[in-house]
């Protein structure tokens, strides 16, 4: 199999750092970014002149854009992108400031979105290519304090599924992952927190319960799961990280679909007549 060539954002530590040692263990060339570089040192001290060590802000969309040119100009081309950067904002939806909304829907968000943009034109020329945006199970069921994260995600999730219909014809692939709970410091040091309420510390100690009795997974064992998906020849649009992905939703998605069937009568009801009305 012919090396590829990654683009990996948030490649200092968690998902990123493992992805891009087990492209690189391979003999694949990364692109690895980084809000500070120094936090690469280690990549490229053991692969050497396989790493381009680039220091990136995803927020900023002209060093986005300069990032994906010093990338494509170092190795060629680009063969998988992956939108990895991001964090989790811990607060109610009351309790979350502007900034603090805004910066989480900038970096999760459109920092996606504009690599997202950046990457494409190179991979239309190219006929080939695969983004891979890291979204959450968070992308598809949502809890209480996380809003703004469940916000953030679930409009990559929308995005990325319009993208995939949008560039298939050019033979560029896209895959959602969606992790469930990882040992990673996604709750820890990289985490965000609002200014809490007392009003809501019911609900707080509610998804505390929740999360006490989950079992994390192991980040290593994401090595090599991605690379199985950026192998392979039909990739998926969606999948599932860890073992309780499924599960959970698929019992959110049996909630939806009751609700949705109980209140038909009324959905039905809101269609109207048009054809009726315009005869009269």
């Amino acid at each position: 199999m012919a090396s590829k060539v990654w683009f990996i954002t948030g490649t200092s530590k968690g998902f990123g750092r493992v992805w891009a040692e087990a492209a690189l263990a391979r003999g694949d060339r990364v692109a690895a970014t980084a809000r500070s570089v120094k936090t690469l040192a280690p990549l490229v001290e053991r692969f050497g002149n396989q790493v381009a060590p680039i220091t990136l802000d995803v927020t900023d969309k002209a060093a986005v854009d300069a990032a994906i040119s010093e990338a494509h100009t170092r190795f060629g081309r680009l063969d998988v992108v992956i939108n990895n950067a991001g964090y989790g904002l811990f607060g109610t939806i009351e309790e979350v400031s502007e900034a603090e909304a805004r910066a989480q829907l900038e970096t999760n968000l459109f920092g996606a979105l504009w690599v997202t943009q950046a990457a494409l034109p190179i991979m239309r020329a190219q006929g080939s290519g695969h983004v891979i945006q890291v979204s959450s199970i968070g992308g598809v069921n949502a809890f209480p304090t996380v809003g703004l994260y469940h916000a953030s995600k679930w409009g990559l999730e929308g995005f990325s599924q319009s993208l995939a219909a949008e560039v298939a014809g050019f033979g560029i692939k896209v895959t959602i992952v969606e992790p469930g709970g990882y040992a990673t410091d996604w709750g820890g040091p990289s985490a965000k927190r609002a200014t809490q309420m007392p009003a809501y510390d019911g609900a707080r100690a509610v998804i505390a319960g929740f999360r006490s009795t989950n079992v994390p997974g192991d980040p290593d064992a994401t090595g090599p799961a991605i690379l199985k998906v950026v192998d392979a020849k039909d990739p998926p649009l969606r999948i599932f990280f860890g073992s309780g992905g499924l599960s959970m939703t698929r019992a959110e998605y049996a909630r939806r679909i009751e609700t949705w069937e109980k209140w038909n009568d009324v959905s039905l009801e809101a269609q109207g007549d048009l054809a009726a009305t315009r005869s009269r």
